[in-house]
């Protein structure tokens, strides 16, 4: 029995390394367990490999999605199960659209992808992109969402595999619910088209230039006060400089957290930490998984946290009645868009951001990224205490921080607040998209300035194509939304920062309303 374990453990190991190395792909092993003497069948990495002892060999994916039925199943999220076990799925199991549905509750979760059901329920807390982002999919088609966030759809399949628990029917559409399916198909061409001409392909000397004006700015900051003195004057063009790198070095950070840099996920990983951490003392984790959030399912309430205004802010039409019939009263809503100049862009960055991301930090453990954070805070320090001392080097870094909010919030709120706020449409991606983000006009400034996201519209719908293609996409998309009647909205800048304080201004006369008369 001792040779037969020595036999089996070699090949197990054989077997999961098809799969990859445990700390590429994530997976854990459970336990090693003989099942029958014909058929040995191990649970490892999640997945079930079978192996036969009359064969040198058995590959993984003939092992994950391979076994007959009345050998073994898989379900559950890798459990093993006995045949004809309710849930239990198999590569040949074929589901109706009400089945998959059915699995959208915390504990059970499955998802579709290309006509293909996967089991996510227990992976979903071992995804790389964290648990919230993939479970937000569950009981629905997750095809364009997962193209979407995916540059090398090839390495992902290493994942789904051991997850396949089946297919659709013949007799279910490939869309959940009423999605278009023309709309779906033209979008799914369109990115096709893109894909071939190469405008997923980005430019590294561009980020690298990119990079470079933003540590030139850095260094700029530093010699004027270290050079000429502390004077006010100085100062105050300092803390400018300083505000502008911080503020550009956001863009760039989220350039590397969508993987649209460099094809090695690890190289775009490595300079995301880099540039969040060292340059701008965040965390890269934190940004993750709730940015991926936001772009998996853009102002619906309790899926993106960017519209999670913890009770200060009603937003969107449906929010600010509910609250009202409720009589709800947190904040004198008919007056936030007025309050909101002094709670909003002031301290979205240097105090709720701060907190939470020190405080996702330490109480996930994240010491890496915290070791990351504070190279940036001793490099200040190192650059600033001795010109300014303690109180004067705090007070620099918070009116930093307070001038590269006001210039985050206004980017990034003018693409999104005055759009369409609401719970869960079920809407298929080109749509939902649309009707979340609209458009800044096109300027060599505004590009600079925005950091690209003037195309929010091309960056929710491809947010791994590198920034400088989305001026090149953008005809395709406005083309396919007129062609279907969808509402491509593009503003000037100055019509986007009115339209914000408008909007909250039109979700607080709701609210009044409704708490007055319903």
């Amino acid at each position: 029995m001792i040779g037969s374990e020595f036999v089996l453990n070699e090949r197990v190991n054989e077997s999961v390394s098809t799969l990859g190395k445990a700390e590429d792909v994530f997976w854990d092993v459970y336990h090693l367990k003989w099942i029958c003497t014909e058929q040995e069948l191990i649970k490892c990495a999640g997945v079930l490999v079978c192996l036969n002892p009359e064969e040198s060999s058995h590959s993984l994916d003939s092992c994950a999605g391979g076994l007959r039925p009345e050998t073994a199943r898989m379900g559950g999220g890798g459990q093993l199960t006995e045949p004809g076990e309710p849930g239990s799925g198999r590569g040949g199991s074929v589901y109706t659209w009400e089945e998959v549905q059915s699995h959208c509750s915390r504990n059970d979760q499955w998802l579709v992808i290309n006509r293909k059901v996967y089991n996510i329920t227990h992976w979903a807390k071992r995804h790389p992109g964290g648990v919230r982002v993939i479970s937000h999919y569950a009981g629905e088609d997750a095809t364009d969402a997962f193209a979407a966030f995916h540059p090398d759809p090839k390495f992902v399949q290493k994942f789904l595999k051991p997850l396949l628990i089946g297919e659709l029917a013949a007799t279910e559409p490939s869309q959940d619910r009423n999605k278009n399916a023309a709309i779906i198909k033209d979008f799914q061409t369109l990115r096709g088209n893109a894909e071939r001409e190469g405008l997923f392909q980005a430019r590294p000397l561009f980020f690298c230039l990119h990079l470079g004006h933003i540590l030139l700015l850095e260094a700029l900051a530093w010699l004027i006060v270290w050079l000429w003195g502390t004077s006010w004057t100085l100062t105050l063009l300092c803390s400018v400089i300083l505000a502008t790198a911080q503020a550009q070095a956001g863009w760039l950070q989220h350039d590397f957290g969508h993987l649209s840099v460099f094809k090695k996920s690890s190289w775009n990983h490595f300079l995301h930490k880099f540039i969040i951490g060292h340059l701008k003392g965040a965390s890269a984790n934190w940004w993750n998984h709730r940015h991926f959030q936001h772009h998996a399912k853009p102002n619906i309430f309790s899926k993106d946290p960017d519209v999670n205004m913890v009770h200060v802010f009603v937003v969107g039409a449906t929010q600010p009645v509910e609250y009202g019939v409720k009589k709800i009263k947190h904040m004198p809503y008919h007056r936030q868009h007025q309050y909101f100049f002094l709670i909003g862009p002031p301290l979205l960055i240097p105090v709720y951001f701060h907190i939470q991301i020190m405080r996702c930090m330490i109480s996930r453990h994240d010491w890496v990224d915290l070791a990351w954070s504070m190279s940036y805070y001793l490099r200040y320090i190192f650059c600033y205490l001795p010109l300014y001392g303690l109180f004067g080097s705090m007070a620099l870094i918070s009116f930093v921080r307070f001038l590269e909010s006001h210039w985050f919030v206004w980017v990034t709120q003018m693409n999104h607040l005055p759009m369409d706020i609401d719970h869960e449409k079920h809407k298929d991606w080109l749509s939902m998209q649309l009707h979340a983000t609209c458009n800044i006009e096109q300027s060599h400034f505004n590009d600079w300035f925005s950091g690209h996201l003037n195309f929010q519209i091309e960056h929710h719908l491809f947010p791994t194509m590198p920034r400088h293609n989305y001026h090149q996409v953008a005809p395709l998309v406005r083309a396919l939304c007129e062609k279907h009647g969808i509402p491509y909205h593009v503003k000037t800048m100055c019509q986007g920062v009115v339209d914000v304080v408008r909007s909250l201004k039109n979700s607080g006369d709701l609210w009044l309303d409704a708490y007055l008369h319903k």
